[in-house]
């Protein structure tokens, strides 16, 4: 028997950082984002050997073990080995199995590609130990596995965003509480919105420490009104989409991008900072740094064909990867192979 998953990438069009404590627990969190076609897949199939083996294609690693107690956090492998090991609590792995992870996007992406990892795999093994999860409560264990097993920084949207999947408006509060409000956009926006989008990897991964820097930062009271800030644009960009406006949403994009370079000196570096900077002598209206930033992806609104090719040319000439992508209405998926 083989069981596969596949959970999605996400865009953060605003409010991201506003999902992590303390901010959440005085002042409430607001993200706006969307799912899109790009993946994170698993496999767990039975194995012929006499030890289970995790075999990482993106990191062109394999390790095996023979028994829970042999998952030891040594930094090779380690989120996937802090899943096995969570969910080794519902259900036991009674023969070998090979467990494959790979991702349309590695980690440092900023479309945050290791939880929707993490979400893949805890889904496939409740599949495999024949759970029945709701999709929150995958979600939960998922953050539960990244930020307090692993002590990985972060905040809450990757994990429900691939859980769900589609457009979302997220609430965070005291003690993790989420709301989650899924939108129903017109069709016709949707369209819109991707004929006037760009995403481009920017050709590095985003830079690390920079959580740390930002959760170090809310301890400033200068840098809260930007979150503030965050927060109100995330709801003006969902009414702009809910009221069909794509050219608002365009530009509240932009002053999201503003205002999060505010909050941390290394959001934009030198390589981030030209990117943008052609892109919109290219014609792009607006831009926006995915994830935590320094790096990975950035999306681009631009207002003509003719301008989009021009951006899409020069930004290929210095090194970038133009990103084909459509929106993804379904959250994570699992399926049996007989």
């Amino acid at each position: 028997m083989i069981i596969r998953s596949k959970a999605p990438l996400r865009l953060d069009f605003c409010g991201g950082g506003t999902d992590i404590a303390p901010f959440t627990d005085t002042h409430g969190g607001i993200v706006f984002n969307a799912t899109i076609n790009r993946y994170a897949y698993c496999t767990i199939m039975d194995s012929s050997k006499s030890e289970s083996t995790i075999h990482s294609i993106d990191y062109n690693n394999i390790t095996s073990f023979s028994s829970i107690d042999d998952l030891v956090f040594d930094g090779n492998l380690d989120l996937i080995k802090a899943v096995i090991k969570r969910m080794s609590k519902y259900g036991n792995l009674n023969r070998p199995v090979d467990i494959i992870i790979h991702s349309d996007a590695p980690p440092g992406s900023g479309l945050g590609s290791s939880s929707a990892v993490c979400v893949a795999l805890v889904a496939a093994l409740a599949r495999y130990f024949n759970l029945t999860l709701k999709k929150a409560e995958i979600a939960k264990l998922a953050y539960d596995i990244e930020r307090i097993d692993l002590l990985i920084p972060g905040g809450l949207q990757d994990q429900y965003t691939a859980a769900y999947g589609g457009f979302n408006f997220m609430g965070f509060g005291r003690d993790k509480s989420v709301v989650l409000n899924p939108l129903r956009i017109d069709p016709d926006i949707i369209n819109e919105l991707l004929y006037h989008l760009v995403l481009i990897d920017v050709g590095k991964a985003h830079s690390d420490g920079i959580l740390d820097e930002q959760a170090e930062n809310l301890k400033r009271e200068d840098v809260i009104p930007y979150y503030i800030h965050m927060k109100r644009n995330a709801m003006d960009m969902k009414d702009a989409l809910l009221d069909t406006n794509c050219a608002l949403f365009g530009r509240l994009l932009n002053d999201t991008y503003l205002t999060k370079q505010k909050i941390c000196s290394r959001i934009t570096d030198g390589r981030i900072a030209s990117v943008y900077d052609i892109a919109m002598e290219c014609g792009a209206s607006a831009g926006h740094i995915q994830g935590a930033g320094g790096g990975g992806h950035m999306l681009f609104y631009v207002n003509s064909e003719q301008r989009r090719k021009q951006l899409e040319e020069e930004l290929t000439s210095i090194g970038c990867k133009v990103v084909p992508f459509s929106f993804e209405p379904n959250g994570v998926e699992t399926w049996v192979v007989l």
